[in-house]
């Protein structure tokens, strides 16, 4: 059985063109890459590049929110409301 990757995009279309380099936007994509890639490995378990992968996009992604954290509390808040992301334990 093959699953549709259908995930709901927060940001427009003209917001992707206008925003691509914000920390937003790229927080977001790499959401969207985490998401895909454990659905993928859900299916998948002994696909180790992949998991290697994910272990890096997290990484990422956890270092942006990191520096998002940092610079503005309040775009950190409404964006981690927005793709329902737990907050780390680790600052």
């Amino acid at each position: 059985m093959v699953k549709k990757n259908s995930f709901i995009s927060v940001i427009t279309q003209e917001e992707k063109e206008e925003n691509s380099g914000s920390v937003e936007f790229q927080v977001f994509h790499f959401t969207s890459k985490i998401r895909r890639l454990t659905s993928h490995l859900e299916l998948h378990k002994r696909d180790f590049l992949s998991q290697k992968g994910l272990r890096i996009i997290l990484g990422k992604r956890q270092r942006l929110l990191t520096y998002l954290s940092k610079k503005n509390k309040v775009r950190y808040k409404k964006l981690m409301d927005q793709l329902n992301i737990r907050e780390s334990k680790i600052y």
